[in-house]
């Protein structure tokens, strides 16, 4: 069996030029996607928009609606 090196460099030349070209797509989708998302998930809501939870510091009160969450999720069979 014949080893060519020519024919190996040329592979090795695919595979390299492949990966680069992989890495920036990579690197121009990152980009893409920070320009078209820059919005924070996270930020506190404008005008009459209202947080879709709440935080409560009592834990009987938590308690008690965790078991009718519980108990509708049970229910509805959802």
């Amino acid at each position: 069996m014949v080893i060519s090196l020519r024919k190996w460099l040329g592979s090795a030349i695919y595979a390299i030029i492949f990966i680069v070209l992989a890495y920036v797509m990579y690197q121009m989708l990152g980009l893409l996607d920070e320009y078209v998302f820059t919005l924070d998930k996270y930020r506190v809501p404008e005008g009459s928009a209202v947080k879709a939870f709440q935080t409560d510091n009592e834990f009987g009160s938590r308690l008690e609606e965790m078991s009718d969450r519980l108990k509708l999720f049970l229910w509805y069979g959802e």
